[in-house]
C-alpha cells in the first residue's frame, strides 16, 4: 500500500469519490454532492481554511484507492482554548486493519510535525460541520448534514488509541410519543415569567437576520464543549449553503422585551432527495431533486437552537419546541430528528426527553494523545 498527500485535482476527485466504493450496496448511505464536497475542501472558497492548516491523504493499494483521511490544525481553536490540538476528519477505509493504521499514522505524524500534542475527531472539517463517528443507531439513514459510517469504523478508530471525549446525541420524536400537554404547560409558565415573543425569520432581510443569529450563537455557545466563535466569513459561507433549504416556518428568533436573545432553525430532511441525486444535480439528478417540494417533505431535523447566556434560565427552548410541534402537526409531519446535542447539555436534554423524544443515534468525538 502507498499513502500520498492530495496534490492534484485528479487526486482530490479520487479522494472525494472514494465513499462510493466503501458504501456500495449500503442502503442507508446518502451520497454527498460532489461539487459541495469540492467547495468544502477548497481553501480558496471555504473561509474555514483562513485560520486552519490542512493535509488530505489518500491510501492506495496497487494504484486503487482504499482509504482516505484529513488532518487539521485549527489555529483559532488552539488560541481560543489554549491548546495544541489537531483534528482528523473525512476518514474512510476498507475493512482492513492495516489500512486504518496507515491512514492514522500519516495524520498523527503530520500533526506532531506541527507541534500538536493531541488529536480529536472526526470533523468534516470542523465542529460546525458534520462531525462525530456513528457508534450506535446503524439501522436507518442519517438526516440532513449528519454523518454516517460502517459499524467497523468504531473498532478501526479505537484500535489506533482513541478514547471517547464526548458523545453527541440525536433524538427521534414522532407524533405517537409526543407529550404535547407537558410542552404546552411549561411554555405557559415561560410566557408568564417573561415578555417573550417568538417570530419567524424574515428571509427578505437575510443579512440583518444573519447578524442577529451570529450574535446569539457566539454568545450562547461560548461555554459549550468544543465551541469556537465563527468569523463573519465562516457564518456567511454556511448561511449561503443553507439558504436554499431554509423555510421561514422552520426558522425563529425569540425576543424578550423586543430584544433578540434566541434563535432556532430546523431543516427539511432533503437527504430523501439526495439519495436519488447520487452525488450530482446534473444532468438528471437535478430533476429528481426538484420533485421534492421542501414543504412536502414529511420530516425535518432541528438543526440549531441557541439562547444568550443571560437568558438561558428562562427556558426559551420550550417555546421553540412548541412552535415546531404546532407547525409540524399542521403540515402533517409525523416525525423529526433533534440533533446533535452534547450528552452533558442538561438544559436541552431534559426538556427534549420530557416531550417524549428518545436518543436513537449516538455520534462520538474521540481524543488521542500525541506523545
Amino acid at each position: 500500500m502507498k499513502i500520498m498527500p492530495v496534490r492534484s485535482p485528479a487526486d482530490l476527485d479520487r479522494f472525494i469519490r472514494l465513499p462510493w466504493k466503501i458504501y456500495a450496496g449500503d442502503a442507508h448511505w446518502v451520497p454527498p454532492l460532489v461539487d459541495s464536497e469540492r467547495k468544502m475542501l477548497d481553501p480558496k472558497r471555504n473561509p474555514f481554511y483562513g485560520r486552519t492548516d490542512a493535509e488530505h491523504f489518500l491510501l492506495e493499494d496497487q494504484g486503487v484507492p482504499v482509504g482516505r483521511i484529513s488532518a487539521f490544525v485549527n489555529r483559532g481553536h488552539n488560541e481560543f482554548h489554549g491548546e495544541k490540538t489537531a483534528f482528523f476528519g473525512y476518514f474512510e477505509s476498507e475493512n482492513r486493519p492495516e489500512a486504518a493504521k496507515a491512514l492514522f499514522e500519516a495524520a498523527h505524524a503530520w500533526a506532531r510535525e506541527r507541534g500538536m500534542n493531541r488529536i480529536r475527531g472526526p470533523v468534516n472539517p470542523s465542529m460546525n460541520d458534520p462531525c462525530g463517528l456513528l457508534v450506535d443507531g446503524f439501522d436507518s439513514a442519517p438526516y440532513v448534514l449528519m454523518t454516517y459510517n460502517p459499524r467497523y469504523y468504531v473498532k478501526q478508530v479505537e484500535e489506533q488509541g482513541y478514547t471517547k471525549s464526548m458523545d453527541l446525541w440525536a433524538y427521534y420524536l414522532d407524533d405517537q410519543a409526543l407529550a404535547r400537554d407537558k410542552i404546552d404547560r411549561v411554555a405557559r409558565r415561560v410566557r408568564e415569567r417573561a415578555d417573550v415573543h417568538v417570530r419567524p425569520v424574515d428571509l427578505s432581510r437575510f443579512d440583518s437576520e444573519l447578524a442577529i443569529v451570529k450574535d446569539i450563537y457566539n454568545n450562547g455557545w461560548e461555554k459549550t464543549w468544543g465551541f469556537l466563535p465563527m468569523t463573519d466569513a465562516e457564518i456567511q459561507f454556511t448561511a449561503n449553503d443553507l439558504k436554499a433549504i431554509i423555510l421561514p416556518e422552520y426558522a425563529y428568533i425569540a425576543e424578550v422585551g423586543g430584544k433578540p436573545v434566541g434563535f432556532s432553525l430546523a431543516l427539511p430532511d432533503i437527504n430523501r432527495a439526495m439519495k436519488k441525486a447520487n452525488g450530482s444535480l446534473l444532468p438528471f439528478g437535478w430533476w429528481g431533486f426538484l420533485k421534492f417540494n421542501l414543504r412536502k417533505i414529511p420530516t425535518f431535523r432541528l438543526f440549531a437552537l441557541g439562547v444568550k447566556r443571560d437568558y438561558q434560565h428562562l427556558g426559551l427552548g420550550t417555546l421553540f419546541y412548541q412552535k415546531y410541534i404546532e407547525e409540524g402537526l399542521r403540515r402533517g409531519v409525523k416525525s423529526a430528528e433533534l440533533s446533535w446535542i452534547l450528552e452533558n447539555n442538561d438544559l436541552m436534554n431534559r426538556p427534549i426527553q420530557r416531550m417524549g423524544a428518545r436518543v436513537y443515534k449516538t455520534y462520538r468525538m474521540y481524543d488521542r494523545p500525541l506523545p
